[in-house]
């Protein structure tokens, strides 16, 4: 390591051309890679808090990375790794099913910018922290994100004149916007121009009363368990609250299910009508009856826990009230989300990953333990301090920010329709007609703008757009930068 003579140190390591490169980071070669990108890669280190370390992945754009834009992307979880956005879903190539290969990706956002994978927080990925202590919160998340971003532009100067646009799904519906809160009031110099969030939480209060409906009208509920539903979560005028209602009925109860009990003290036998509570019944339909929560149309796949941690968050006023229910020693609540079937098949990343001469091209420390797609204690030890980002998009805008929402409308995870009704509970009078927008001559969904925020599904897609409609997600993600029609 370098030591003293700072101003050299730092000369040496840059190799000045049409743009900066830190020659230290720098990905010479990967293994199982049987073409010759037409890009530079970097992978390394991003300096957070003291004692904090990101690990990130920079891929310069295959177009013309002077003047393109560049592009952060951040996954969610809380406690996943960002490189599945890579390896997965819109990066230059992706991992083959032998876990040796790789693979050109002709859909890549790198197609039109140079885009930034950050594995956040530390203990996430290869992400570390020198005192392994790794519990964290929503603020403290977008401080070290915030910290890494100016390590970023400090290694690679000759990008702060780029616009520069913040992205990410899922709970980066959190991580997104605190972030760039950060960057557009802070004295950092980026050209920051906008955000982007797909399939995310903007509202934990609208994602649960959204997918309420969203199940009924996708038939994944009986009539008779949406008569009770409507029946006991609803008022006589008709507006309901599956999030946290005061309703007895509908926050501790349902008869839905008789049970025979011997009661031995008395010597009778009687039957009861347990009462359960409606929407986690609901609740369990969706997320535990075998059902892909991030696509409801594919099946289920692959064994890897996966994104056992994304909905960790949701539904949590029922399951707590259940929990202090007086017949809990009767009737065993539904588990925790931890259980639920993650369908999502990453074995071949995660063996790639952690292949040795793999993790020496990324230049990861040798003493990091082996990458894993979600960090169950990351997850497990983090503090969500905003149940709704809606204060934070309304600071945003005024600032003349854009900003687009977009959502895979089969996910289950975070629906489409509790994130329009997030845009629309914004106040901001609409600029356009809610529309269709096209592909190919195609229908690819649907979008609404309100003035400087744009409401977009894609149809057929899950939680993970550029993963299961990569082309129509192109599209979607370059009319966005370039400030472009649909």
């Amino acid at each position: 390591m370098c030591r003293g003579l700072v101003l050299l140190c730092l000369f040496s390591a840059l190799h000045v051309g049409s743009w900066g490169q830190y020659a230290p980071d720098e990905v010479q070669q990967l293994p199982g890679m049987g073409f010759k990108p037409n890009f530079k890669q970097w992978s390394g280190y991003l300096q957070a808090r003291p004692g904090k370390y990101l690990h990130y992945w920079f891929v310069t754009s295959q177009n013309s990375p002077a003047k393109d834009p560049v592009v952060l992307w951040l996954n969610g979880g809380p406690g996943c790794s960002s490189l599945d956005g890579f390896l997965s879903e819109h990066g230059p190539f992706h991992v083959k099913e032998d876990g040796k290969t790789l693979y050109e990706n002709p859909f890549s956002w790198n197609k039109i910018a140079n885009i930034l994978y950050l594995e956040s927080p530390a203990g996430v990925g290869y992400s570390y922290s020198d005192d392994q202590k790794y519990a964290t919160d929503d603020d403290q998340v977008a401080e070290d994100n915030y910290m890494a971003l100016q390590s970023f532009f400090s290694k690679f100067p000759n990008f702060t004149e780029n616009e520069f646009f913040i992205t990410g799904e899922s709970y980066g519906g959190i991580y997104v916007p605190t972030l760039s809160l950060l960057v557009a009031t802070g004295k950092a110099k980026i050209n920051f121009k906008g955000f982007a969030v797909g399939n995310g939480l903007g509202s934990f209060a609208l994602n649960d009363q959204s997918l309420i409906y969203f199940g009924y009208y996708h038939g994944l509920f009986g009539e008779d368990l949406w008569h009770d539903l409507t029946t006991n979560c609803c008022d006589k005028e008709g507006t309901c609250n599956f999030h946290n209602s005061s309703s007895e009925m509908c926050a501790t109860m349902v008869c839905i299910l008789k049970m025979c009990v011997i009661n031995l003290h008395f010597r009778i036998s009687i039957t009861v009508l347990f009462v359960y509570h409606q929407v986690n019944v609901a609740f369990n339909i969706i997320y535990k009856s075998g059902l892909n929560t991030y696509a409801l149309y594919l099946d289920c796949q692959g064994q890897n826990k996966g994104y056992k941690r994304a909905m960790s968050h949701l539904f949590k006023n029922f399951r707590n009230n259940f929990d202090r229910h007086k017949f809990v020693g009767l009737i065993k609540p539904y588990k925790t989300l931890g259980e639920v079937p993650p369908c999502i098949d990453s074995r071949a990343q995660t063996l790639w990953l952690n292949r040795g001469d793999v993790r020496k091209a990324l230049h990861i420390p040798d003493t990091l333990p082996p990458w894993d797609l979600c960090s169950d204690f990351v997850g497990g030890n983090y503090t969500v301090l905003y149940m709704s980002m809606k204060d934070t998009y309304l600071k945003l805008l005024s600032l003349g920010l854009r900003a687009l929402v977009y959502n895979g409308d089969t996910d289950m995870a975070c629906n489409f329709l509790g994130d329009q009704w997030f845009v629309e509970d914004l106040g901001i009078k609409a600029t356009t007609n809610y529309r269709t927008w096209l592909h190919k001559d195609q229908v690819a969904g649907f979008y609404q703008t309100f003035a400087n925020i744009t409401f977009l599904t894609v149809k057929g897609a899950g939680h993970m757009v550029p993963q299961w409609a990569p082309d129509p997600a192109l599209h979607m993600f370059q009319s966005f930068i370039t400030n472009s029609d649909y």
